[in-house]
């Protein structure tokens, strides 16, 4: 990284390594490539993840899978390898249409799929027998009621191709999965070895076909500056891949490495061999970093005043600049553009008979965000202390509709999801009322806290603009807790938002949480009775229970003490860092009761069991909740009390 080594006029190309979503392209090359045009920069985008994909999920993809599979000596053959080379022909002349179906270029196959005749069906029908359903019924027909053909399709489309990944993973790369590929190699992995021998691995067959990807995108584009957003941990190894085959290609190209990974977990970088793949790593949010680098690339700036960037000095050392200069305005940054990536190619799944699970991978979104950071950013549980939630900067409603009029002509398409940690009310309540005033037909959804200025007034105006579903977090169901993590709600409270989001006609899910600090079995058994009222009472849709993690980050991993734990020390190591464990007193087995507050949670959401006493999903004995259990019922004849008084 020479000053004056590249053009003075810079070629910017951004990648999205795999493996990320499918059905939409994730959103920070389209940030990043708006960003640069604004600028007058000539930048580009690829969606490498998707491209792999396809590849893979073809009829040359498969017939080479076929191949492996039938070289497999006998003690790796499995289950699915099996089915698979027993059914290889109906899968080689399944694929392609399949594919087509997914992508809304054949509509009509939902018929055939739907018949249960078309697909060869491996391990992964088998989660069908657990929809309860009588011997002679279609175990499909009741979930979240009737499944219309098209979803009916789809879910059993989507069941296919996750029975092929499963053959990918034992036949060419164990690694292998749609969303989390190679993950253990980078997920809080102190230690760079384990991803430097899967580098150094002679290339299996996924490892060819990404760099032959890549090396045809290079050629492409012919960039001089390479980024690569690495969202998530699933999504480092092929983005190194990637950067191997351009480095053999072109030594001389400068590579950047970014993303919500990078931000969280290499904050204390300090291993050199990294960069003999890339040539800088950035992090937090990249506008005022990359001006920097295209700066030093032209030769106006030194490294020593590169932003937020690492970079590998001339005796191997690891350096950290970062040069003191305000970061852009959200206003400032431009709008995204999703030029370049084939919105027509990507795949609608539905991979969880979860209302808004579907909304995540079913259907392609225009992501857009409202405002950067969190307004609130004290929850313990959350990383406040970093860019992405401590600074906080919201754009102006007639800004966002701007956005998003401009979004809908470039694309064609009206459905957008905000991307906040939380979206303000202030600003969802003034774009509303621009989005009504313009008679602009857009469909949204997004994550907010369940706060009181969500009067069910908002709610209904929230809806009139477009809103079909809101997210949210009531983590663990517990006013005690819930002060522990000072998350600024309680029970009640949520009770009466939620149920106003309901009532407009929005889908409401909820975050919910486990493993929490002092969090005891009673506290569990006290959540699950608040979650069966609420869901019972109409105020939730949908949830999703996941077990607390403590990073070094939050204000938990920040100050244990004031939370009743000990951290556990961190592996030594100079790569990785982020979640940390920690010792709770309280002795709770958490990993007994998780599953049973999945297991709950996943039958409230199809209306079994609301009127059962929580106890009954326990195998082992628990106490009695201490909840009343005309708690939340209560809590909104509250509400409607207050509102008629008002009125």
């Amino acid at each position: 990284m020479t000053p004056g080594a590249t053009p003075l006029a810079p070629r910017v190309l951004s990648v999205i390594p795999p493996m990320t979503q499918l059905n939409t392209p994730y959103p920070s090359t389209a940030y990043l490539t708006g960003f640069l045009r604004s600028r007058g920069v000539a930048a580009a985008q690829e969606d490498l993840a998707l491209a792999l994909v396809l590849e893979l999920l073809s009829r040359p993809g498969l017939e080479a899978l076929a191949d492996e599979v039938a070289a497999l000596p006998p003690p790796r053959q499995t289950r699915q390898t099996a089915h698979f080379a027993a059914e290889a022909a109906r899968y080689l002349e399944t694929i392609d249409p399949v594919i087509g179906f997914l992508q809304g270029r054949d509509p009509t196959l939902a018929h055939r799929i739907a018949t249960r005749r078309f697909l060869p069906e491996g391990a992964r029908f088998e989660a069908l027998a657990a929809y309860p359903a009588a011997e002679d019924e279609d175990p499909l027909g009741w979930a979240f009621g009737a499944l219309g053909l098209q979803d009916r399709a789809r879910h059993l489309a989507t069941l296919y191709l996750n029975d092929l990944a499963d053959v990918i993973r034992d036949a060419v790369d164990p690694r292998f999965e749609f969303v989390r590929y190679a993950e253990s190699l980078a997920a809080s992995q102190a230690s760079y070895d384990p991803l430097a021998e899967a580098l150094a691995a002679p290339p299996n067959r996924l490892d060819r076909t990404l760099q032959r990807l890549a090396a045809d995108a290079l050629a492409r584009h012919r960039p001089t500056l390479l980024l690569l957003s690495v969202p998530f941990p699933g999504a480092l190894y092929a983005a190194l891949r990637i950067a191997q085959a351009a480095k053999a290609q072109d030594p001389s190209l400068v590579i950047a490495l970014g993303g919500g990974y990078v931000n969280t977990e290499l904050r204390e970088l300090d291993e050199p061999r990294l960069f003999d793949l890339v040539d800088v790593v950035v992090l937090d949010a990249g506008e005022r970093p990359l001006l920097a680098l295209l700066e030093h690339l032209q030769g106006r700036r030194s490294r020593q005043r590169l932003v937020r960037s690492f970079w590998r000095d001339d005796a191997g050392q690891v350096r950290y600049a970062n040069w003191a200069e305000p970061d852009l305005a959200l206003a400032e940054v431009g709008t995204p553009t999703w030029d370049g990536l084939p919105l027509d190619r990507y795949l609608s799944l539905l991979d969880m008979l979860n209302p808004m699970n579907r909304l995540w991978s079913d259907g392609r979104w225009n992501k857009l965000t409202v405002a950067h950071g969190c307004y609130w950013k004290k929850c313990s549980f959350c990383d406040t202390s970093l860019d992405y939630i401590a600074r906080y900067d919201a754009a102006s409603a007639s800004l966002l509709a701007d956005r998003m009029a401009a979004i809908v002509a470039e694309t064609g398409q009206r459905g957008f999801h905000f991307v906040d940690e939380a979206a303000p009310p202030k600003v969802l309540k003034a774009l509303a009322a621009e989005l009504q005033r313009r008679a602009l037909a857009v469909t949204w959804w997004g994550n907010v806290r369940f706060e009181k200025s969500f009067t069910p007034a908002l709610c209904e105006a929230l809806a009139d603009s477009g809103c079909v579903a809101i997210s949210g977090g009531l983590e663990v169901a517990s006013d005690r807790l819930l002060a522990l993590m000072k998350k600024g709600v309680d029970v009640a409270q949520v009770a009466r938002v939620t149920k106003g989001f309901a009532d407009a006609g929005i889908l409401v899910h909820a975050y919910l949480m486990y493993g929490f600090p002092t969090q005891t079995l009673h506290d569990s058994v006290d959540a699950l009775e608040y979650v069966r009222q609420l869901f019972a009472a109409g105020c939730l849709h949908s949830g999703f229970f996941h077990r607390f993690a403590c990073t070094v980050h939050s204000p938990v991993g920040r100050d244990p003490a004031a939370y009743g734990v000990r951290l556990q020390p961190l592996p030594p190591g100079s790569f990785a860092r982020n979640d940390v464990a920690f010792v709770d007193p309280t002795g709770t087995d958490h990993d007994a009761i998780g599953p049973v507050l999945k297991k709950a949670l996943y039958n409230y959401m199809h209306g079994i069991g609301l009127d059962e006493d929580v106890r009954a999903w326990f195998p082992f004995r628990v106490p009695r909740p201490r909840v009343p259990r005309q708690f939340v019922a209560r809590a909104l004849q509250s509400r409607d009390t207050r509102d008629a008084a008002a009125a």
